[in-house]
């Protein structure tokens, strides 16, 4: 995989304008990038407590796809595995974390930690396994190593 490097945020109010982006559908394409995936995942998690990920996400990432363009397929768009095992991922990044931590700060160590980088599910998954059209459409188990326990 290409290594790109990381594109830390500047501040807590952009964290929240692709948080805030993605809810309203509004956040452009070219936004929706792997970083603002993860920041909108731990803004919804610290900010948004009425909001539960592993129900909702799904749902609001397939219908913000197609608000701006997108289209959800079998090769393309929403991917269930990679959006449940990323809200794990954070969800156990993020209950490391000081209470008292601002947001843009939290963010930007989310994205410098192991969780970070774009290849991160490769450590569980074979490229097969994790973009098969069936860990695409539902949850499919890691076929390298078992995820820790969050």
């Amino acid at each position: 995989m290409t290594t790109h490097p990381i594109r830390p945020f500047p501040d807590d109010t952009a964290v929240r304008a692709v948080g805030e982006g993605l809810l309203a559908r509004t956040l452009p394409k070219a936004e929706w990038t792997h970083e603002a995936h993860l920041a909108a995942m731990l803004w919804l998690l610290r900010e948004r407590p009425d909001f539960a990920p592993e129900a909702e996400l799904p749902a609001t990432i397939s219908g913000y796809n197609l608000a701006v363009g997108g289209e959800n397929t079998d090769s393309a768009g929403y991917h269930e595995t990679l959006t449940q095992l990323y809200i794990r991922g954070v969800r156990a990044f993020a209950a490391t974390l000081p209470a008292d931590i601002a947001l843009v700060t939290a963010v930007n160590a989310l994205l410098a930690s192991e969780i970070g980088p774009r290849d991160w599910p490769l450590c569980f998954y074979s490229r097969e396994r994790l973009f098969s059209v069936e860990a695409r459409r539902g949850w499919v188990e890691p076929d390298l190593v078992a995820i820790p326990d969050v």
